[in-house]
This record gives structure tokens, sequence and C-alpha cells, in this order.
């Protein structure tokens, strides 16, 4: 039998990538893996992990506002956007040494360069050293996906955003996803006049509809001027920096400092040799793989969003270790993909499980849909008149709960309790059971008309 340097070689150091490398070698196997860049991945690096702190950075500025409703006097705010950046980029540093010590304490070999794939068992390293290995995982991500239009250049995306050298006074969002509606709530609460243009005529596909409206309205009355079934053109920029965008339709153009282009992401398969070991990819360029990660290759397996399947971190942290106990472990465990909670860290923040309201009547017919529309608590000494709004869809006969949708203040860390309930299918009966915790936002989960 052929000997190996490794048994498992992980190509990509990000959530996934680090969980399957440091499963594995703590089930005894010898382990080595290559990141190019920096340990942690997309979430912790360029992600929703910094994302989130300048999410909470920016909210101060509503938070201060409400504060003298609630008796509180306060000098001239000021803010300091190299502080608040400079403290994230090092937490990010901070995390980045904690994902390397993790590895080092597990005894996982790092290769801190690029790595492509030579052959089915074989690694090219970027210093030109060659290694093999038994087993092979690609955990390389996937990474922002910018149009072909004249002048994207002059844009950024979102691994950018992080370093900018001061707050635009004007920015243009280009995407209706999550990363967009995130980075418009941010850098319009840090008083950017901020443009959000999507392509199609409707924003957060995937989320209830009655949900998405909400935000629009509420992100409208917050000064945030969104243009729906706007395709860009092209990016004009002017000598005095003045970034200038076209639509295909001649409308009026937009002026900006700094355009963001959030249209998606794609997976990041470009230049790593897959065609060595003719690793099969979808039309998209993402790793086709089975229900245990495994490649068309026997050998090879691909976890996370280089695979194109649920483009979260949990998700990637469970495909990783599953092929950890698969492959060392002695446990072939198939993931289970339904009733993913998620997320979208817009202001005010949304929550979802399993099926919307349009994707229930479609697959069941006359569901039954119970809501709940009010002003929390914390926002009732506001000048804001903003709204929260949750909803439940139960089937139309076992009234099983198929999904719960909501979009309000902490709603993500009110859902992932809730998320529990209807991950076990528990039926509406079982919230109207339940005694209501008063006052707060989660009581509203138990009171459902």
């Amino acid at each position: 039998m052929r000997e190996f340097d490794y048994d498992l070689f992980v190509i990509g150091a990000g959530s996934g990538g680090v969980r399957a490398s440091r499963i594995s070698a703590a089930h005894g196997a010898k382990v080595a893996v290559a990141e190019e860049y920096r340990v942690g991945g997309t979430c912790v690096i360029r992600g929703c992990v910094p994302k989130k702190m300048l999410v909470y950075g920016s909210h101060f500025a509503e938070d201060l506002e409400d504060a003298r409703n609630y008796g509180w006097t306060l000098g001239k705010e000021t803010f300091d956007w190299p502080r608040l950046r400079d403290n994230v980029l090092a937490d990010v540093d901070r995390l980045n040494k904690a994902y390397t010590t993790t590895l080092e304490s597990n005894n996982v070999e790092s290769f801190l360069e690029r790595a492509t794939i030579a052959g089915p068992h074989d690694i090219k390293l970027a210093s030109g050293k060659t290694v093999t290995a038994k087993n092979i995982l690609i955990a390389t991500g996937a990474w922002p996906s910018m149009p072909d239009i004249p002048g994207i250049e002059h844009a950024v995306s979102s691994n950018e955003m992080f370093h900018l050298d001061s707050v635009p006074k004007r920015l243009l969002v280009y995407g209706g996803g999550y990363i967009a509606n995130e980075f418009a709530g941010i850098f319009n609460g840090l008083g950017s006049c901020v443009t959000l243009a999507n392509r199609s005529e409707r924003l957060l596909r995937g989320y209830d509809e009655q949900i998405v409206e909400r935000l629009m309205q509420i992100s409208i009355s917050k000064g945030i001027d969104i243009r729906l079934n706007c395709q860009l053109e092209r990016i004009e920029e002017s000598e005095d920096g003045t970034l200038t965008a076209f639509d295909t339709r001649g409308r009026p153009p937009i002026e900006a400092d700094v355009i963001l282009v959030a249209t998606g992401r794609k997976p990041n398969t470009d230049g790593l040799g897959l065609e060595n070991a003719g690793v099969g990819l979808d039309q998209k360029g993402a790793v086709k793989v089975n229900d245990l990660s495994q490649t068309n290759i026997e050998n090879i397996y691909a976890v996370g969003d280089v695979t194109d399947r649920v483009q979260l971190t949990p998700v990637a942290i469970r495909e990783g270790q599953a092929v950890a106990d698969h492959l060392f472990g002695g446990e072939s465990r198939i993931i289970d993909y339904d009733m993913i909670p998620s997320a979208v860290f817009s202001q005010p923040p949304i929550g979802a499980v399993g099926l919307t309201e349009g994707e229930a009547r479609e697959k069941f017919g006359n569901v039954k849909v119970y809501s709940s529309d009010f002003r929390s608590m914390k926002n009732i000494f506001s000048e804001r008149a903003e709204r929260s709004l949750y909803k439940m869809i139960c089937h139309p006969v076992t009234q099983q709960v198929l999904g719960l949708h909501m979009i309000s203040p902490d709603a993500p860390e009110i859902l992932q309790a809730a998320a529990v309930a209807v991950k076990a299918g528990l039926t509406k009966q079982a919230f109207d059971d339940t005694v209501a915790l008063h006052p707060s936002m989660a009581e509203e989960l138990v009171l459902l008309k």
C-alpha cells in the first residue's frame, strides 16, 4: 500500500476546515491544513463576526437619541470611524490567533500559503513543495461575485468595507441580499446617505415577503433610498473621485463616494487544480458532493460554501465535523438541512426558520397564519414609528408549526430558542399552552392570533 505524508490534508482554514482538522486530529489522524490568507475564514475575518460588530457600533446612533427620552442628558456626540474600524480589526486579529492556537494545540500542521491539487492524493504548495495525503478536504469557501460591467474596478466588495479610510458621505449598495441590507443599515446608522439598488423587484429572496416588506418600509423611513429593478450598466469616476452609476433603463444616474457591490458570492474553486484529480463541479463552479460531503473522487471531500449547499457558518462546521467523524471516528452521519434558522442583521434584524407563507401555501394549500404586529416596549419613547412583526405558519390540519418569521429588535436572539420548537415538530397548541414571559418581546410568540 502507498504511504502518505498525511491522513488528511485540508485546503482552507475557515470554520469548516478548522473543525474538520481539529476533530480528525483528535481521532488520531495525522492532519495538515493550508490557508493562503488568514486562519478563521470568511465569517471570522471578513464576514459575519466583524460585520455584527459594525451593526452594534452603528446602532448606538439610535440608542443615544432614545437615551434622552429615558432621562439621560448627553453632551455633543461625535463618531470616530477609525476607532471602531481598528477595534473591529484588532478583534479579528485576536480570533485569527485563537483559531491558529486551536490548530496548534491539536497537533495540526499548518501551511500559511496557497495549496492546489496536483492529483487525487497530491497537493502542491505555493513554496513549490509537494505533499501527499490519503484524504483531501476542500474547504475554500466562497468569494464575492462582481458583475462584468465597464468601470467595475471602481467598486468594492464586502471584503473591503471593513478597511475604509472614512465613512462615505454617499454610499451606493448594489444588491438585495443579506449582505447588501446589512451594510446599508450599518452605514445609514453611521451617517452616510445610502442608496440601495437591486436588480429585481424584491429584496431578500427566500425570506417571507411580508417580513421583507416591513423591512423596506422601516429602511425607507430611516432615510435609505431603495431602487428596485435597477440593473447597473456602467460606473464612471470623475476627477474629484465621485463615482457615477448608470442603469440600463436610462434613469437619472446615482452619484456616490463608495459603491459596494453585493450581488452574490461564488464558490472559490478557480485555480485550485481540481481538474488534476477529476473532481466534478456544477455549472456555478461549486464542488459536487454526496450526502457524506464526498466528491466523485472517493478520497476527496468538500464542505462549506465551496459546495454551495447552505452558505452558513454553523452548517460548514457541522459538515466538517461529519467528515472527520466519517473518516476517522467510525461514525457516518448525514447532515439534516431541514429547518435551519437564519438571520439578517439589518436594522431591525430578521430571524427566520422553516417555510415562508408563500412556500407553505404552495406545498400545503390553505395554511394557517398567525401574527402579531406590535411596537416593542424599547421603542415606545422613540420618535420612530417602527413596528415589529412576528408570523407563525402552521399546517392546515395538524397545526404543526411549519415556519416562524420575525422582524424586531433582538429577533435572532429570540428565534434561536423558538427554532428548537419548530425543529422538534411542535404545534401551535404547544406555544399556546406556554405561559408568557411578561413583559418581553418574546412573549408575542405564545400570544399569536
